[in-house]
C-alpha cells in the first residue's frame, strides 16, 4: 500500500529529488514549498498535490499543519527538509532569529501540531541535518537566537545541531507511541545552497570548481528516500543520525547530550507557547 509522504522544502534540491524518486516508487508524495511557481512546477512534473508555507512566518506553519491534518488522515512520513543558511542577523516577524526559526522552530512546530496524526499513523519523522552541526554548532540554551557572537555559519550549525537533538528527544518521548525518527546528513550537494547569503559557504557551493567536490541532488535525496522507504528497526534504527545510509555518532559531543536535547525541547515548547 502506498505511503503518504509529506516533504517540506520540496521545490528544489534534495527535497525535489527525493520527491521524484519516491513518486517513481509509487508513493503518494505531498510537496510543501515556499515558492508558488517552483513548488507547482515540481508537483505538476510528478503529479502530486502541494501546499505553500513560508517558515519565516509561524502563522503560515500553523495554517499548513491544519491543512495537512485536515487533508491527509494518515501521514506515513513527515520529512522536515526545509531550511537554509542566512546572511546578516535578522529577526522574523515572530521575533526569533531567522536561521533558528526556519531550520528548527518551524519544523518543531509543524511536527508538534501533527503529533496526533503522526502517532496514529506510526509515522517516520525524518530530519535533514548537515555536517555544519559539528563544524560550527555550539548550542547555548540561554542564547538560542545568537545575540552574542552571531555569524551565519554559527547560527546554521546551531540549527542543524538542534535538528539532531530534536530527533533524539522526539524518539525518546514518542517512540513508544509509534513514531520512528531519524536525522541525516545528505552530503555536500551541488544545489543553490547559500547562494543568496553573505556566508563564506557560498564560495564552497557557488563556484564552478566546487562542482568537482559536490554530489548531485539525486544522490543527496537518496538518503531521504532510503529512510522514507525503509522499515524502522530493520533497515534503519530510529533515534539515530545517518550519513551515507549508515548510522554514525555525530562528531559534536553536544549531539549526544540527553539533558541538552530535553532542555532544547522544553525551551522550544515555551518559546512557541505550546
Amino acid at each position: 500500500m502506498p505511503q503518504t509522504i509529506v516533504i517540506t522544502g520540496a521545490s528544489d534540491g534534495i527535497g525535489a529529488a527525493a520527491a521524484r524518486q519516491l513518486a517513481a516508487q509509487g508513493e503518494n508524495v505531498v510537496l510543501v514549498g515556499r515558492s508558488q511557481a517552483k513548488t507547482a512546477a515540481v508537483a505538476a512534473e510528478i503529479g502530486a498535490p502541494y501546499h505553500l508555507a513560508d517558515f519565516t512566518d509561524l502563522a503560515q506553519v500553523r495554517t499548513l499543519a491544519a491543512e495537512l491534518g485536515d487533508t491527509y488522515p494518515r501521514i506515513d512520513v513527515l520529512a522536515n527538509n526545509a531550511g537554509g543558511i542566512m546572511g546578516a542577523r535578522e529577526l522574523t516577524k515572530d521575533g526569533f532569529e531567522k536561521t533558528f526559526q526556519v531550520n528548527h522552530l518551524a519544523p518543531f512546530l509543524l511536527t508538534h501540531l501533527l503529533l496526533d496524526t503522526l502517532t496514529a499513523s506510526s509515522a517516520k519523522v525524518l530530519q535533514t541535518s548537515s555536517e555544519a552541526s559539528y563544524r560550527f554548532g555550539r548550542i547555548d540554551l540561554t542564547d538560542l537566537d545568537n545575540e552574542r557572537g552571531y555569524t551565519p555559519e554559527k547560527a546554521y550549525g546551531d540549527a542543524k545541531l538542534a535538528n539532531i537533538l530534536f530527533t533524539t528527544e522526539l524518539h525518546r518521548r514518542y517512540h513508544d507511541q509509534g513514531i520512528s525518527a531519524a536525522a541525516f546528513h545528505p552530503g555536500r550537494v551541488a544545489t543553490g545552497f547559500a547562494s543568496d547569503t553573505t556566508s563564506v559557504m557560498r564560495f564552497v557551493y557557488g563556484t564552478v570548481l566546487s562542482k568537482l567536490f559536490l554530489i548531485s541532488s539525486e544522490k543527496g535525496g537518496a538518503t531521504l528516500t532510503f529512510l522514507a522507504e525503509g522499515s524502522p528497526g530493520t533497515t534503519w534504527q530510529p533515534g539515530r543520525y545517518y550519513e551515507k545510509n549508515t548510522p554514525v555518532t555525530n562528531r559534536n559531543p553536544q549531539a549526544t547530550d540527553a539533558a541538552l536535547a530535553a532542555g532544547l525541547w522544553d525551551r522550544s515548547v515555551s518559546l512557541l507557547g505550546l
